[in-house]
């Protein structure tokens, strides 16, 4: 989500693995969050949480809401009251709608953007059309906030929480490109290891260089994985909270971590 408004991350998204997401929007109801989870956790389908929670609310008329369940059975409602202009669109998985927007445009291209874009993780598909409908005017008012929510089972840090993304940036003059940013960030930290390089030969030997370099390690760059060089490499990754990205197989490094090594290292080189 992106608006003109403060923090909107602590109020528009909900969301519970296996479950579904809501989000509240327009004069926000932020009972509609953990009410709404409750409903689909009980098996309710997306359409019938959103008529339950908006005919019980005499205020519906001010509110927004969309709702996707765990099945991508999905359901959005605009009040008559929300100020222009405000509409939705949603269809398999995906539910967008927004208010005081610069038009239709702006829920068109977040729907298009979504739909052509299956291949793609889906934190990175919200980001694209959360740009998406910033091309198509976005905020008449202008932008501020933006946040971007992901949950999958054992998803989070350590595989103790759900909470796979979790990301806010409350006041910034472009924050869905901030966001950009800081998703890349958690990506670089908490991302799933694609690649890795042997700690032997050369390679090890380079690394073993780097360390000392930056402080880490204090022996010969000798090409030998010994205890002294996962101490320091160990070190490294512990200081600079790349703790994730070392764990597994303690014979090869993510390549993530290399090159973060290298662009930590080309300061020490001037």
């Amino acid at each position: 989500m992106q608006s003109k408004f403060l923090a909107v991350g602590l109020v528009v998204p909900w969301a519970r693995a296996g479950v579904g997401a809501i989000a509240t929007q327009a004069h926000a109801n932020t009972s509609y969050g953990p009410r709404g989870l409750e409903l689909l956790a009980s098996g309710l389908p997306a359409r019938a949480v959103l008529e339950k929670l908006t005919l019980e609310d005499p205020d519906r008329h001010q509110r927004q809401l969309g709702v996707v369940d765990s099945t991508g059975g999905s359901a959005s409602f605009t009040g008559k009251a929300c100020y222009e202009w405000a509409g939705h669109l949603a269809g398999p998985h995906f539910a967008c709608q927004g208010n005081l927007l610069a038009g239709p445009a702006v829920v068109e291209n977040m729907a298009t953007s979504f739909q052509q874009s299956q291949h793609v993780p889906l934190a990175e598909r919200l980001i694209a059309a959360l740009r998406a409908g910033q091309a198509g005017g976005g905020d008449k008012r202008g932008q501020q906030s933006a946040a971007l929510v992901v949950v999958k089972e054992k998803g989070g840090y350590g595989g103790y929480t759900d909470q796979l993304v979790n990301l806010r940036v409350d006041d910034h003059p472009a924050p869905i490109e901030e966001l950009a940013r800081l998703y890349g960030l958690q990506q670089l930290y908490f991302g799933q290891t694609r690649e890795t390089v042997a700690l032997q030969g050369d390679a090890l030997t380079s690394i073993q260089k780097m360390l000392k370099a930056l402080g880490c390690y204090r022996g010969l760059a000798h090409g030998q994985l010994d205890a002294p060089t996962q101490q320091a490499l160990d070190a490294f990754c512990n200081t600079e909270n790349l703790e994730m990205r070392r764990r597994g197989d303690p014979q090869h490094l993510d390549v993530e971590i290399l090159k973060f090594m290298k662009a930590k290292i080309r300061p020490h080189l001037r």
